[in-house]
């Protein structure tokens, strides 16, 4: 049945659904599992960097992580090229409003903003979805920190902790059963590392497999900070990871 409506975006299957835009989804269902946790000091993403063979040179930039103006960063899932010309969008859109009003753009309304070019491709002929979901972390004068994420559709929704990528409802069940709205970063930290621990495939976690950011304030500013191989050994060392299972011994 789904055959028959799966062509293109701009037709509704007889129950309802665009299955384009299902696929598209499907996708980011098989990238590396990226997570957000917020905390009362700020706000933690974390992702599994998948590396496809030990012949490719390193990049000298993260290709998880994303930093789109000074008080917002994101973590993305997806299809990078995709996710580049998002990300320059989104930029874009934020540097336009910070030279019209002079202050930085409000995180909802950047991702409002960027979520409505998204819905476009959903809702025109000759178009294809945006293979990739996004993580946004920011701070703005009038709420604070906030942890939002967007999806291929155009839905964005405000989120406490949530993960997306492979096994992210694993991730999403074990962050509802262990986040605490008391949470400091450095429990957030040891959290997001727990949860990566459960549901990517490797047996060990090490920092070539893992990409850190964190948003705090430091001295009435907003800083994005990328922690350093020797950080991340460090943190997974804090970690007791031993009573933590893969997903498939779960």
């Amino acid at each position: 049945m789904a055959r028959r409506y799966d062509s293109r975006t701009t037709i509704f299957s007889p129950e309802g659904r665009l299955y384009q835009v299902e696929y598209a989804m499907e996708a980011i269902s098989h990238a590396g599992t990226c997570v957000g946790i917020l905390s009362t000091e700020g706000i933690v993403l974390a992702a599994e960097k998948k590396t496809i063979s030990k012949l490719l040179e390193p990049g000298t930039s993260s290709e998880k992580m994303y930093k789109l103006d000074q008080n917002v960063a994101c973590a993305v899932a997806g299809i990078t090229a995709d996710a580049n010309i998002l990300i320059n969008y989104a930029r874009l859109t934020s540097q336009r409003y910070t030279y019209q009003y002079q202050e930085p753009m409000p995180l909802e309304q950047l991702v409002h903003q960027v979520c409505d070019w998204k819905q476009g491709y959903t809702q025109f002929g000759g178009l294809r979805p945006f293979g990739v979901s996004f993580l946004y972390a920011g701070w703005d004068e009038h709420f604070g920190f906030q942890l939002y994420h967007s999806d291929p559709s155009g839905n964005y929704g405000g989120w406490k902790a949530t993960a997306i990528g492979a096994n992210n409802q694993t991730a999403t069940s074990m962050l509802r059963q262990e986040w605490k709205p008391t949470f400091t970063l450095d429990e957030a930290l040891k959290l997001a590392v727990k949860v990566l621990a459960k549901t990517m495939d490797s047996t060990a976690l090490t920092s070539e497999k893992l990409e850190f950011g964190v948003l705090k304030r430091e001295n009435e500013k907003v800083k994005w900070q990328e922690l350093t191989d020797k950080e991340l050994e460090t943190l997974i060392a804090s970690v007791n990871l031993t009573s933590i299972t893969s997903p498939d011994d779960s």
